[in-house]
């Protein structure tokens, strides 16, 4: 089976840790960065994805090596085996990696700061990384910007030191993370926290409007707990930023909105809860394949319509036949499935993602049906899945067959009666 993206990242590769280290300047754009890399090399060869940021020094196990580094790649000149530490050197103006599908990916200068929406072949522009969905590993981000910027990472803040004009912020990922997650966020922002373990930060003029329309997401995760398991990690942030964004941004452990997304009226808290979902359904529970990506869409999607129907709005059987009926009307002509890499984030993978799993509700009912969800996350905690491994989950919780059902909905292209 041909992967989505075979020119991203190595099956002959596997790292078990980064190490970054970063300095950034808000003025100028530049960014300087010291990548650590411990991989263990499963070939002869060592290939990193890298963008356009020039590369002054590579170093493994401490010895100087040869490399060439252009199209994307960096290929480490020598032969490679077993378990290596691999450091990169490198600094220049960052920019995002521009893709044929999804314009332009990665670290995005803002108009006072910067913020990373990698998904999902955005890492390379400003790390050097084993771009592959399935290989996660732990990090350790460090930081240095102007001390007037605050700086958010993933994971635990574990450090914060001014020296000077400058402040470094260190961030610990214990978890594991694919490398389109690993997210870096920098703006003049404040700090509000939400409850224990849950902030949100963002400009000063903003913050009316923020604090309204992200004050129930407490209420959200307390939800969400009860119906998928525990939270996955230590701690959630969400950063506002002052630029309008498309679309919200999910990372690990972690969520990015434009200052479009808070109109402090509640307008788009649909949102709010389809990013906190992917805490649990993408993040946690990663993607051992993109094809599989309507595993990420369909949950996230789905965990929108039981907010409303668990916080006074329309329940999700009347979302969801209101969904079915708009899709019936639109073209008949995508697997979600198997959607293809040009149609993998096509609004249509998402809707009728959740329609799916509604159908799984209604087919094992409400015990069973959650039951399955929260077995998923926890047996799959910080690891891989696929669709497959989901399908046998569902059978287990009941007598019905359900392969034509996964079958009418993943695989055909027609929507089901």
């Amino acid at each position: 089976m041909t992967p989505y993206l075979p020119t991203h990242g190595s099956t002959r590769l596997r790292v078990e840790h980064y190490d970054l280290d970063l300095e950034y300047k808000p003025l100028s754009g530049r960014l300087a960065g010291r990548a650590r890399l411990t991989a263990v090399v499963g070939g002869p060869d060592l290939e990193l994805d890298f963008g356009p940021l020039t590369v002054n020094r590579v170093l493994v196990d401490g010895r100087d090596v040869r490399y060439a580094h252009g199209g994307g790649k960096l290929r480490l000149r020598g032969r490679f085996r077993g378990r290596h530490e691999v450091e990169v050197r490198y600094a220049g103006i960052a920019r995002p990696v521009r893709t044929r599908h999804w314009g332009e990916l990665g670290w995005e200068q803002l108009s006072d700061g910067a913020l990373v929406a990698s998904q999902p072949v955005g890492a390379p522009s400003w790390f050097p990384c084993n771009d592959l969905v399935r290989d996660k590993a732990p990090y350790r981000i460090a930081v240095t910007a102007p001390s007037q910027y605050t700086v958010v990472a993933n994971g635990l803040l574990v450090d914060g030191r001014t020296g000077g004009s400058t402040t470094r912020w260190v961030y610990e990922q214990r978890e594991p993370m694919a490398t389109y997650l690993a997210s870096v966020q920098i703006g003049q922002y404040e700090r509000f926290p939400l409850s224990v373990g849950q902030d949100v930060v963002f400009p000063s003029s903003l913050a009316r409007r923020v604090e309204h329309d992200f004050a129930r997401q407490p209420r959200m995760m307390a939800l969400f707990e009860e119906l998928f398991g525990p939270y996955p990690f230590a701690e959630y942030h969400v950063v506002v930023t002052e630029d309008e964004l498309e679309v919200p941004v999910e990372a690990q452990g972690m969520s990015v909105f434009g200052s479009n997304h808070a109109d402090g009226r509640r307008s788009f808290e649909r949102l709010v809860a389809h990013e906190l979902a992917h805490q649990w359904f993408g993040n946690s529970v990663g993607l051992a394949q993109w094809r599989d990506i309507w595993l990420n869409e369909g949950f996230a999607c789905y965990a929108e319509w039981l907010w409303s129907e668990n916080s006074g709005g329309d329940p999700a059987a009347v979302i969801a036949a209101r969904t079915r009926a708009r899709l019936a009307r639109e073209p008949q002509d995508l697997r979600i499935g198997d959607p293809g890499v040009a149609d993998m984030f096509d609004d249509r993978v998402y809707k009728r993602g959740a329609l799916t799993v509604h159908a799984v509700r209604q087919v094992l009912g409400d015990h069973a049906f959650f039951a399955v969800l929260r077995e998923w996350t926890r047996t799959h905690r910080h690891g891989t899945a696929t669709t497959a491994d989901f399908v046998l989950l569902a059978q287990r919780h009941t007598d019905t067959p359900l392969a034509p059902l996964f079958h009418a909905w993943l695989q055909e292209t027609r929507l089901p009666a």
